[in-house]
């Protein structure tokens, strides 16, 4: 159930970078990650509220590892990610997040002393070099090709974030509901987010309000918050970041499927190769022994 979870949030977070990237000349990126979180936070407010009673304590208990979260996770990564998008492609963001599994496996390591067995670093490689792979277009030199520029380096740092916030799962607290800990963690990212969002009102940035625009915040709010959020923390804490972080590879994946499907795109073979070594990866990473016991 656990790699299920992973599978639909990585899709989920692929549709995110589609759409972030798509409508950046309509909606600035405060904006954007400001009612991505106020969204969610009111659909969070609406299902959690005998939960907050009652998981309160818990909060005062365990309320830096909760406001730290809520800083990296929502915050941090989330900003980061839509300025980015801003100044990059989403062929350049797809592989510069790549990194993200081999910085989570780190951390884990690094912060944790959590065991990375040889497979599971080969499985890791081997799901990059199919995120690679895809991102060339199966013509490798075209990687020498791709230049760095401000929107590349913002999503560097924002994958050292994610990667920071997901290795601290580990120390999930026991007893803490999974979606107060998510609606805990939305308040203190919108906390932080505001002041630099009435910043951008004042800048003279808008949000053009129409349809497409609206449906955008409604996706992100709902499937790339709320869902993928609940999906991802329950999955890392279940089998641990390192074997969860492979999974982040599917997004270039997924992105490809949908820009078949919603940009008349043309599925090549080199997306079935690179997705090939993607699974072959996540396979490698996740199972061991003749009896395809987990890691």
């Amino acid at each position: 159930m656990p790699y299920f979870l992973l599978i639909l949030t990585a899709l989920f977070w692929a549709g995110n970078f589609v759409l972030s990237r798509g409508m950046h000349a309509a909606i600035p990126p405060l904006a954007l990650s400001f009612w991505r979180w106020a969204v969610a936070l009111l659909l969070l407010l609406i299902i959690t509220r005998q939960h907050l009673r009652a998981q309160w304590p818990m909060f005062r208990l365990h309320c830096r590892y909760i406001v730290v979260q809520g800083l990296l996770g929502v915050f941090g990564f989330t900003t980061l990610l839509y300025f980015a998008m801003q100044y990059t492609t989403v062929i350049n963001a797809g592989l510069v997040n790549s990194c993200t599994p081999v910085l989570i496996v780190l951390f884990s390591r690094l912060l944790y002393r959590e065991t990375v067995q040889p497979r599971q670093w080969c499985g890791v490689l081997l799901s990059l070099a199919g995120v690679l792979w895809t991102m060339a277009k199966g013509e490798l030199t075209a990687l020498w090709q791709v230049s760095l520029n401000q929107g590349d380096l913002l999503i560097l740092t924002a994958a050292v974030i994610w990667a920071l916030y997901s290795a601290r799962l580990k120390r999930y607290p026991h007893g803490l509901h999974p979606l107060a800990y998510l609606t805990f963690i939305s308040i203190i990212g919108l906390l932080a987010i505001f002041p630099f969002y009435l910043a951008e009102i004042q800048a003279g940035y808008r949000v053009a309000i129409n349809p497409a625009t609206v449906l955008t915040i409604g996706y992100v709010a709902l499937f790339a918050s709320v869902v993928a959020f609940i999906f991802w923390n329950a999955a890392v804490r279940a089998i641990g970041p390192a074997k969860a972080s492979p999974f982040v590879h599917l997004m270039p994946v997924f992105s490809a499927v949908l820009a078949v499907l919603f940009l008349d795109e043309p599925l090549t073979r080199y997306h079935a190769q690179g997705a090939a070594l993607i699974f072959s990866g996540i396979f490698m990473t996740t199972f061991h022994g003749r009896r395809g016991r987990t890691l």
